[in-house]
């Protein structure tokens, strides 16, 4: 956890020192009580200081202590500070927000870290109506208190008009000059309150118990700003609240309304039609007003609009989901690889030592081709996992252009072409060329695919910069945005989350895998970018791939072919640890195959027994990377204490470049399944390099 900062008030010099503001009341006895929980003293004295015109201030060192003071009165505001030891301020708000009685006073956060969105979210999800962050200037921290006052003070003063309103009608001419002046008081209060609620996207109204239709009085704010109606508008037209509800949530609003006959508060979320069609989430909470006997009289009421913050749940839900989505698929490709690595290994032994007939010959080499076609299957599930190797530079977008087309010209068909629009001067994006051409590939393939009458694939390059406020989800700075887009039937709304789940389509069975945009998803994500859709059905398809911007030039270099590693036909003595059997099998047959001596093991600890008990007659070591209780890293670490600058192999079906990257140990990795060949020139190279001491 990171170090608590205590509370710091800016100070003010005598010229310009700012005003305090006062909150006004009829009665100097009955002010409003403002709860200050933090484990600090010196805040709490601040704070006390900077607030006590404001409110009568209780203090309170834990959060034990604010659920203790909270049974003993009621509270305008509570100021709850984010980190204390024990029960923190997230746990304290959530029990607050748990109990009936307390559930309804608004909390502040006072926090000097973790100002992130995701933080942001979490408070504002555990009932929080604000942060304040420190150090704090004490008339803003003044302000948004005042604010929360006032309007407990407004709601308890409108009580106390309704208690005085019964006593009046047996009252003589001194208690109509007593109404008369809690009147005037009244209407001071609601101006004094009319200046902070403008300027505060909230509506308040008040509502006759029992009306039909609904038909809300509004008291204050900006009702045309929030509904893009006038108010003469819901007068002249009473059905248009109820008629502007969202399909799906009219019978769970009608089913509140009705419960709040029975006098109970009301607080419920439901979309509401904007006057520009779009619908808006919105908060709306009420209260009953009584009369003397009980009954409720009317309602007191805000209408809050939440719409960008259920907007952010909605995303940080929508990348919690995919970050799972990618976990689980990491290690379904992980397993598969092993069972391909089998397959393929066991296909390979029947090639080498069974005399087979041509008719038989086909057959193995059918089986072959579609274990090869699983190979290339794994490799985009792990490309949406984000697991994949790669290898960014910079990337000249005219040769990517030309390499694109050259791909796709045996593709795409007679009926579509493709139309490029680089803007001069673009910025060179840092990728792994060959992944971002699969990806464009797989995009305009997908772009086809929408236009079976054919049509124009436009794919564009420009350059774009990313703020910090904004919502894309990446880093501020500037960034190489790829756009393909297409004419053809566009995309549901309702699937267009979905689109990039792995082996979620939306073509007919049989004409698609699910995984063309899920890999496109992953490469982006991986390489420090992401992909953004915007579709309309029967208009259209946008994807947008943004991608980092390379910061240096690109290199004008040579293809020089690397030199082959010397391949020893000397045979060697070779440890061999795998967990998964049949892959042990078939590695060892490999080995055999290849005129070396393998000795097998199932775990670390196993191969590890070996070597301690033979060290000089093992000649390399190769070992699985995920396997249970030990991992390779660790098994070649551990073998080269006993036997130092033994020569190594990882295998691994689970291409975590930055897991497995064991260059500068001198181990060489090669990626489940693998060839005989691949296999025999790892030797060659683990042999030749040399391991540290």
């Amino acid at each position: 956890m990171q170090r608590k900062q205590p509370l710091a008030v800016r100070p003010a010099t005598q010229d310009s020192r700012p005003p305090v503001l006062k909150v006004i009341t009829p009665d100097l006895e009955a002010r409003a009580r403002i709860l200050v929980v933090d484990d600090d003293e010196h805040n709490l004295l601040a704070i006390r200081t900077v607030l006590e015109d404001v409110g009568e201030v209780v203090v309170a060192k834990s959060g034990e202590e604010a659920l203790r003071a909270l049974l003993r009165g009621e509270f305008a505001v509570i100021l709850l500070d984010v980190y204390m030891p024990g029960m923190d301020g997230y746990e304290v708000a959530r029990m607050i927000r748990g109990r009936e009685q307390t559930k309804r006073i608004p909390i502040i956060f006072l926090s000097a870290v973790n100002k992130e969105t995701e933080h942001l979210i979490r408070g504002y999800s555990m009932g929080a109506v604000d942060y304040v962050f420190k150090p704090v200037e004490p008339i803003v921290l003044q302000s948004k208190v005042a604010v929360f006052v006032d309007l407990f003070l407004m709601t308890r003063e409108i009580r106390r008009k309704a208690e005085a309103e019964q006593e009046l009608l047996d009252a003589t001419i001194r208690a109509n000059a007593e109404r008369l002046r809690a009147e005037r008081e009244l209407r001071l209060a609601e101006q004094r309150q009319s200046a902070i609620i403008q300027s505060l996207p909230i509506l308040l109204y008040l509502e006759t118990e029992g009306v039909s239709p609904r038909m809300p009085k509004l008291v204050s704010g900006d009702f045309t700003a929030m509904t893009g109606l006038g108010v003469d508008e819901i007068r002249r037209t009473p059905t248009l609240w109820h008629d502007r509800l969202h399909p799906e949530d009219r019978e769970r609003v009608e089913a509140a309304l009705k419960g709040r006959g029975h006098g109970a508060p009301l607080a419920m979320e439901y979309r509401w039609q904007h006057a520009d069609g779009r619908y808006r989430h919105v908060l709306d909470q009420a209260v009953p007003l009584r009369e003397a006997d009980g009954k409720p009289m009317e309602y007191a009421g805000t209408l809050l609009d939440v719409t960008e913050r259920k907007d952010l749940e909605t995303q940080l839900l929508h990348v919690r989901k995919m970050d799972a989505i990618g976990k689980l698929t990491g290690g379904i490709a992980h397993d598969f690889n092993n069972l391909l690595a089998a397959v393929i290994g066991g296909l390979g032994m029947i090639e080498r030592r069974v005399p087979l007939d041509e008719e038989h010959r086909k057959i193995l080499a059918m089986t072959q081709h579609a274990a090869g076609q699983g190979t290339e299957l794994v490799s985009r599930l792990l490309a949406f996992a984000r697991k994949q190797r790669l290898e960014p530079a910079a990337i000249d977008l005219t040769a990517l252009a030309g390499a694109v087309d050259d791909l796709l010209s045996h593709t795409l068909g007679g009926l579509v072409e493709i139309a490029w629009d680089i803007e001069p001067d673009v910025a060179h994006p840092y990728a792994d060329e060959a992944q971002l051409e699969l990806a464009l590939m797989n995009l305009a393939i997908n772009a086809r695919d929408a236009m079976p009458d054919g049509g124009t694939i436009h794919i564009s390059a420009r350059e774009a910069a990313v703020e910090a406020r904004d919502d894309i989800g990446l880093p501020a700075g500037r960034y190489v945005v790829l756009t393909v887009a297409d004419a053809g039937c566009g995309i549901a709304p309702d699937l267009l989350e979905r689109v990039m789940e792995p082996f979620f389509t939306t073509k007919d069975v049989g004409k698609g895998t699910g995984l063309g945009l899920s890999m496109v998803y992953g490469f982006a994500n991986q390489s420090g970018g992401t992909v953004r859709i915007e579709s309309c059905e029967g208009d259209g398809t946008r994807v947008e791939l943004w991608l980092p911007r390379s910061a240096e030039g690109i290199v004008k270099t040579s293809p020089i072919e690397p030199a082959p590693a010397p391949i020893s036909n000397a045979c060697l003595n070779i440890l061999l640890v795998d967990d998964h059997e049949g892959v042990r099998a078939t590695t060892a047959a490999l080995l055999e195959d290849l005129g070396h001596l393998p000795v097998s093991a199932e775990d670390g600890p196993g191969v590890l027994d070996l070597l301690g008990a033979n060290p000089d007659g093992v000649d390399l070591i190769i070992s699985d990377y995920a396997m249970p209780h030990v991992s390779g890293a660790e098994v070649i670490r551990r073998a080269r204490q006993i036997r130092p600058a033994l020569p190594a192999i990882i295998i691994t079906g689970y291409a975590d470049s930055s897991a497995i990257d064991l260059a500068d140990q001198q181990v060489v990795a090669v990626n489940k399944p693998f060839t005989p060949a691949q296999m025999k020139d790892a030797i060659a190279r683990a042999m030749e390099a040399k391991a540290p001491d």
